[in-house]
């Protein structure tokens, strides 16, 4: 814990709390998915069925293979590169092109299999066909049938490894040929093959039933709150005051940390949470938790992709001294509208903000404001001539004149604009008019040939 002092906003939701239409904005599917449509079909029908403005998925499955299938609705999008890359399971049906004399062998080749593999996709595949490496993490074999020569594995693999080329490569392994009969994902990311799974039928069901009878139970237990695919990040909880600045693109600053979570080491990707325990962005640590822990000040963790739309939480920036200070200071014209240093700026600002790589002191910085104030005290107050004020009346005139006569000019070239386009739109529609007389006239004229 790095802090206990921070001023609660009463903005935002707890992710388990929120009302369904936010749900909706901010939720992830666990999806069973059927055979024979491809991911992009079923994440197109989710997308009608919801009538949403966005989803997407995180890792293609082909028509032919069924199991989990994230989908990510709305927001929720934002995570799916992240969900991409993460690891997977599959439980795999081998056919082998021939007879074993012994399982062992089965065993063995998929022990040899495991690690890093050279792997080209199959000719029909989403991706470019070239030769490239995946690890196998581990490979279990459930069962093996004698009869139909048929195996069952279980394997745990990087994304993107294509199982299909795992079982052509275990038939090269055991001399006799194999190829895959069918193939099932367990798990993707956080999400696996639990109770949280569910069907098209569901997510069809339990959008009619909300609609019907505007109940969100069953809705709330196909939809959840995006949160659970970050469960295994770092967490570092910020203040609320800070959680808008960070929508709008803003590094996470060590005043706005609250809370952090142990383990956290620099280039590690995090989670930024609020202290209700929405998902605020992902971000890529500059600290260690030690730093955070001894440290007052300097940049925690660099923004990567915002998760959270701006303005949920109150805009809290630009509301403590120096800020005001130099609003004021921009005001008197003794900044630039940019807030850059002029000839008119106090020397004790020029040598806080000035230079920042010339090192300064608190009794410099005094010493410049204590001068600043007996210098405004020394000057006499400059009263405005009678003169100079004729010339700023005579001149604020000559500005309203010149502002007329151009709002003038404006009005005439826009009414002189409608009378010609009116003009244009009568002389077609008389054209149009005698175009329709004169074939009519035709028209009528060969009738009358015609019947004599």
């Amino acid at each position: 814990m790095k802090t206990t002092h921070f001023t609660p906003l009463p903005c935002g939701y707890s992710p388990t709390n929120r009302p369904i239409d936010v749900l909706k904005k901010y939720g992830v599917i666990n999806l069973d998915k059927p055979s024979n449509p491809s991911s992009h079909e079923v994440v197109a029908w989710i997308k009608k069925i919801l009538n949403v403005n966005k989803t997407g998925h995180s890792g293609t499955l082909d028509p032919k293979v069924t199991g989990c299938l994230i989908v990510c609705i709305n927001n929720a999008t934002r995570l799916v590169k992240a969900q991409q890359s993460a690891g997977k399971e599959y439980v795999a049906v081998v056919k082998l092109h021939a007879k074993l004399d012994n399982v062992k062998k089965l065993e063995k080749a998929l022990d040899t299999l495991t690690g890093p593999c050279f792997q080209r996709p199959p000719l029909i595949s989403a991706v470019k066909k070239e030769l490239r490496v995946r690890s196998i993490y581990e490979t279990k074999l459930i069962e093996y049938d004698d009869k139909r020569d048929l195996g069952i594995f279980w394997l745990s693999c990087q994304a993107g490894t294509y199982v299909r080329t795992q079982c052509v490569h275990l038939g090269y392994l055991l001399g006799c040929g194999a190829h895959m009969q069918e193939l099932r994902r367990v798990r993707s990311g956080a999400m696996k093959e639990d109770r949280s799974m569910v069907t098209m039928h569901d997510v069809k069901d339990a959008e009619w039933y909300y609609q019907q009878y505007n109940n969100d139970n069953y809705l709330r237990r196909v939809i959840m709150p995006l949160e659970t695919l970050l469960v295994g990040y770092p967490r570092i909880v910020v203040k609320d005051t800070s959680i808008n600045a960070i929508c709008y693109g803003a590094q996470l600053m060590l005043p706005g940390v609250l809370r952090y979570e142990s383990g956290i080491e620099v280039g590690a990707q995090i989670v930024l949470m609020s202290t209700k325990g929405e998902a605020i962005a992902l971000a890529i640590a500059q600290m260690t938790t030690s730093t955070i822990a001894t440290c007052d000040h300097g940049i925690v963790a660099r923004t990567k992709r915002v998760i959270m739309d701006r303005d949920v939480y109150d805009k809290k920036w630009k509301l403590g001294p120096f800020s005001k200070k130099k609003a004021d200071l921009k005001e008197q014209g003794k900044l630039d509208k940019y807030g850059r240093l002029n000839d008119s700026t106090p020397e004790a600002w020029k040598l806080l903000f000035g230079e920042p790589d010339k090192a300064t002191t608190v009794k410099e910085v005094a010493k410049a404001v204590k001068d600043g104030l007996a210098a405004e005290d020394a000057a006499p107050a400059k009263k405005p001539s009678r003169k100079s004020s004729k010339v700023e009346e005579d001149a604020d005139a000559e500005k309203l004149k010149k502002r007329e006569e151009k709002k003038a000019k404006k009005d005439k070239a826009e009414m002189e604009a409608t009378e010609e386009k009116a003009d244009k739109k009568d002389k077609k529609a008389k054209k149009d008019k005698k175009d329709k007389k004169d074939k009519k006239a035709k028209k009528s004229k060969k009738e009358d040939s015609d019947s004599e």
